[in-house]
């Protein structure tokens, strides 16, 4: 028997009727409970329509910061890119969000909590795993796999029928999620891969061609493999994550249309906006150029999509996720250093670095006259390297 339901809600058409639904199937107290994570909506609003739809409580978290020093950092840290493309926006949100709804049912001794992700998506999958893992005892339930409606417009009606109000969904036939680090973009007029996104479909940035004619210059510090300053100025990690967002998007940084694999087998297609976190990327590659190792810095290229793929899929407290984590953070201990950015219409160009612990040596790397560097001794280097393709050839007869 079920009591007491904790929903994550973003006050949206699903998790709107949701409430109601909730509330009727298994006649149980209904909690709303929603995280701000920079999405940049009024939450205050959200909260009020949650009591106003049936909801006993409502409770607004603020995790901005923790979303961005515990889950974007790490993440930006290992670099990872999900199928080389997509910067993992929404993966990433989905477990801090489970999290704080677990911490909210333990508070109200909650025994189920419910999430409004549909049974075709990526989100049910890591909004559960996360329940899960940090209490295995707790009754998930998913209105979408459950309830008779099979469509947004018998959502609508449903709610229309039962006074929820929803916002007219004709002037923006898709579905959104936005976050510090990104928005997204899917669904409706964005199913056929074909079509060009609608021109005025953009929230964190300009389009390329209506930026600046002017490029920007930034600089942005590392320590730890993490920003720490944005022209000097030294932010938090939320701060500087807004800031950045800010300056990029202005340039016109930031958008991926791509057709991505989805963790329960099909293909989706998607349009992204990340302005901050696509500068990021390119700058802490910039810093990692000059401080790390080769052979340290390919392996840690190795691990970029399985640590992506446990992102996206949702294992972010899973020990082989932590186990990467802290592969990937030893390595990041000497990535310190400046990184200087030209922003222009779209494209985000390195044309400087420095670090105080560079393994980058002038001397080394000169075309000039230096004494510390044989070339001679490349002759045996590539005799040895060349010793098994010449004795490859010599079985093949040639």
């Amino acid at each position: 028997m079920t009591n007491k339901i904790v929903l994550a809600y973003s006050g949206g058409l699903d998790t709107s009727v949701a409430i109601k639904w909730l509330k009727e199937t298994y006649n149980a107290e209904v909690i709303a409970f929603c995280a701000d994570l920079g999405q940049g909506e009024d939450l205050q609003a959200v909260k009020k329509k949650a009591l106003q739809t049936g909801a006993s409580r409502a409770y607004v978290v603020d995790a901005r910061e923790e979303f961005v020093r515990d889950y974007i950092f790490p993440m930006l840290r290992a670099n990872a890119i999900y199928e080389g493309v997509y910067l993992l926006g929404t993966s990433i949100a989905r477990p801090l969000i489970a999290k704080k709804q677990i911490e909210i049912a333990i508070k109200e001794n909650a025994d189920a909590v419910a999430h409004g992700a549909t049974g075709k998506g990526n989100d049910q999958v890591r909004f559960e795993l996360t329940y899960y893992a940090l209490k295995p005892d707790i009754q998930v339930i998913s209105p979408w796999r459950e309830w008779s409606f099979d469509s947004r417009q018998s959502l609508i009606d449903y709610a229309k029928k039962h006074g929820i109000p929803v916002e007219a969904t004709k002037k923006k036939p898709y579905s959104t999620d936005r976050n510090i680090l990104h928005i997204s973009y899917e669904g409706g007029i964005l199913e056929d891969p074909w079509a060009e996104p609608p021109k005025d479909m953009y929230t964190l940035m300009v389009p390329p061609e209506k930026a600046p004619d002017k490029p920007t210059y930034i600089e942005i510090q590392y320590e730890g493999g993490n920003p720490v300053r944005l022209n000097g100025k030294a932010l938090s990690p939320f701060k500087f994550f807004h800031r950045l967002n800010q300056i990029a998007g202005s340039n016109g940084i930031g958008r991926v249309d791509l057709v991505e694999n989805r963790f329960v087998g099909m293909k989706s297609r998607g349009v992204y906006e990340t302005p901050a976190g696509t500068v990021l990327h390119v700058a802490h590659r910039a810093v990692e150029s000059l401080t790390l190792d080769r052979e340290v810095l390919h392996l840690r290229d190795s691990l970029i999509p399985k640590f992506a793929e446990l992102v996206y899929y949702g294992f972010w407290f899973a020990p082989e996720r932590e186990i990467l984590q802290n592969t990937v953070d030893m390595i990041q201990k000497d990535v310190a250093g400046t990184v200087k950015l030209k922003l222009y219409k779209g494209n985000c160009l390195v044309v400087g670095r420095k670090s105080p612990k560079s393994l980058y040596h002038p001397e080394l790397a000169t075309f000039e006259s230096e004494k510390i560097y044989n070339q001679k001794d490349a002759e045996g280097f590539i005799k040895l390297n060349a010793l098994r393709l010449k004795v490859r050839s010599m079985l093949r007869g040639h």
